[in-house]
């Protein structure tokens, strides 16, 4: 059960003019549910992506990268669940070329402006007759409601228990934009990218020059701030989308009054996407903000950050509520920090000061300990002693569940 995290209302779905969403059975990998989504764009529309930096990275992603190299005038993105098409070799990219030209052929746009996403099952051929098979249902389904995201998002997910949108309003010179994202991710969860699949939609009118800084910008405050398990999977993708038709003032510098509101916006739905994932991380229990301070750099802070937050020993003492504290400062200090000074760390569960000076709080009582340790969500807080940089990631506990479900995961 997601942790604080529930099904979307599609009465809080805001439609992005100038973009529609579509779903479709295709029998990808089972015959009961929606597998297949299309989002359709307005002629006019400007797209940049963030992928895995997974060397091992599947077809669809080749064929995104090469596309969107290209300079093409993107027209739709198409997204299918149950078969990554990773570790398909040249067939994998002949199926994902395959499923660009006949949505193109749908269309009447070029295989070019089409990028094709895919998430599932690694090292097994991608059924692409069944997914051509399913694209004009899903093209006729297409509308821009929230009900659609939902259902766009609901299409999407694998091992998820929940689907994830969020939606945001921004006034800007010239009126109001909409934002509007959908995610799915659960497990094989890792910084810079994760298995997940993100799309953010706006209809602000956006200078396509700016969309490349402003995807990378959001990836990092966002998606490459969480963790589940540490494994960087072969498929992650993030897509920032500015349809243009909101009316408003172009948006030239991200460092002007509507570039500052505009990027807000779009961060709080990117970072709900990213908290959501793991909310609804594989048999979580406890969603955990890992907060390191008094580093020299927030680099530095985000190193140890992400040590303590990939421990398995910490994960599974969280998931156990066991105030087995220790480990946090041996992830600490094998984080890589060469001169780290062991009498400067100060740690805190919540409220709870557990460590100062490298050593045991005198009033720390165990009891204290694990009564934050039993709630739903926590903070660990850490300070260096080194400076005044800081920085935050997201991560979730260890259960059993997570090792049913990935034990399970192809049955």
């Amino acid at each position: 059960m997601a942790i604080n995290l529930k099904v979307p209302d599609p009465a809080c779905l805001l439609p992005v003019k100038g973009l529609r969403l579509g779903v479709a059975r295709a029998g990808i990998r089972a015959k009961d549910r929606t597998d297949l989504a299309v989002l359709l764009l307005d002629e006019g529309a400007s797209v940049a992506g963030v992928f895995t930096r997974n060397r091992f990275c599947a077809a669809p992603v080749q064929v995104c990268r090469e596309h969107l190299k290209a300079r093409a005038a993107i027209r739709a993105l198409v997204v299918n669940t149950g078969n990554a098409n990773a570790g398909t070799g040249e067939e994998g990219l002949n199926a994902a070329r395959r499923t660009c030209t006949e949505l193109g052929r749908l269309l009447r746009v070029e295989p070019g402006q089409i990028l094709p996403f895919s998430t599932g099952v690694i090292l097994e051929p991608l059924p692409v007759d069944r997914l051509v098979a399913g694209l004009p249902g899903a093209v006729a389904d297409a509308a821009s409601d929230g009900i659609h995201w939902l259902h766009a998002a609901q299409a999407i997910m694998t091992t998820d228990t929940t689907p994830k949108s969020f939606s945001a309003r921004v006034a800007l010179s010239g009126g109001e934009v909409v934002v509007t994202g959908m995610a799915k991710g659960a497990g094989m969860i890792h910084p810079n990218m994760a298995t997940m699949l993100g799309f953010v939609a706006t209809d602000a009118c956006i200078a396509p020059e700016l969309m490349d800084e402003l995807v990378h910008e959001l990836a990092d405050a966002s998606f490459n701030r969480i963790t589940v398990d540490g494994d960087t999977s072969t498929n992650d993708s993030f897509m920032l989308i500015a349809t243009r038709r909101a009316g408003n003032a172009p948006v030239r510098s991200l460092t002007s009054a509507d570039g500052k509101a505009l990027k807000a916006a779009l961060q709080q739905v990117a970072m709900h996407l990213a908290q959501a994932i793991i909310r609804d991380g594989e048999g979580a229990t406890k969603f955990i903000t890992m907060h390191v301070e008094g580093g020299t750099t927030a680099a530095e802070c985000r190193q140890v950050a992400y040590s303590i937050a990939h421990s398995p020993l910490v994960k599974t003492a969280f998931f156990a509520s066991d105030p087995n504290l220790g480990r946090i400062l041996a992830a600490v200090g094998y984080a890589g920090i060469a001169d780290l000074d062991q009498t400067k760390i100060e740690l805190y569960l919540d409220d709870v000061h557990v460590v100062t000076h490298g050593g045991r709080h005198p009033s720390y009582r165990e009891e204290d300990g694990q009564r934050v340790m039993k709630q739903a969500e926590i903070t660990v807080r850490v300070n260096l002693g080194r400076g005044a940089a800081e920085d935050t990631v997201w991560t979730c506990d260890l259960s059993h569940d997570y090792v049913r479900i990935n034990a399970d995961y192809r049955s």
